[in-house]
C-alpha cells in the first residue's frame, strides 16, 4: 500500500477508486463556505419574509395573501442582494457600473423566478386546494415554496449571477 497527499474515494458500489484533484478540493470547500454563508443570509431574509407578510396580512392585506407575499418577498430580496453580494460572492461579484447594473438585472430576475415559484406553490394552495387558513397559507409560501425557490437561486446566482469575469472569459475563448 502506498501513501498519497491526493485524497481518493472508493465507491462501494464498484469498489473503483476515484483521485480527487488538490483544486478541486479548495473548490468543494469553497462552495460549502458559500452555502454555509448563502443558508446564513437566506435564514436571516426568510424571517424578514415571514415577519413582513405577516404583518401586512394582519394589518392591511387581509384579503391578499398574493399581494403580501409579493411585498414581503421584495423587501427581503433587497436584503439578500446586499447580503449574497457583499457577502457570499464577494470574491466573485462586478465592480464596474455596466457589470453591477448587469449582475443587478439578473439578481431581479432570478428573484423574480424564485418568487413565481413561492407564489405558485401559495396559488395552488389557496386557490385551487382551497386551503385558506394562515397556516396553509404559510406552509405553502414560506415553507415549500420558499425551499424550492432557494434551491433554484443559489443554482441561478452561483451560475448566472455571481460569476467571476475570468469564469466568462475563460468559456468564450474555449467555444
Amino acid at each position: 500500500m502506498t501513501r498519497t497527499d491526493t485524497p481518493v474515494l472508493v465507491s462501494a458500489d464498484t469498489g473503483t477508486a476515484t483521485t480527487l484533484r488538490p483544486g478541486s478540493v479548495a473548490r468543494m470547500l469553497a462552495t460549502a463556505r458559500q452555502l454555509a454563508t448563502f443558508g446564513t443570509i437566506g435564514a436571516v431574509c426568510f424571517v424578514i419574509d415571514l415577519a413582513v407578510y405577516n404583518l401586512l396580512r394582519a394589518t392591511v392585506m387581509h384579503d391578499g395573501p398574493i399581494a403580501a407575499k409579493i411585498v414581503s418577498a421584495v423587501v427581503s430580496t433587497a436584503v439578500a442582494w446586499i447580503g449574497n453580494r457583499f457577502i457570499t460572492f464577494r470574491g466573485e461579484r462586478q465592480t464596474g457600473r455596466r457589470e453591477t447594473l448587469r449582475e443587478g438585472l439578473l439578481f431581479a430576475a432570478t428573484n423574480l423566478v424564485g418568487l413565481g415559484i413561492a407564489a405558485a406553490c401559495l396559488f395552488v394552495s389557496h386557490y385551487v386546494l382551497g386551503f385558506t387558513s394562515t397556516l396553509a397559507d404559510n406552509v405553502a409560501g414560506n415553507g415549500v415554496g420558499l425551499v424550492l425557490g432557494t434551491a433554484f437561486r443559489f443554482a441561478a446566482y452561483k451560475a448566472l449571477v455571481f460569476r467571476p469575469t475570468d469564469a466568462r472569459r475563460t468559456k468564450e475563448l474555449a467555444e
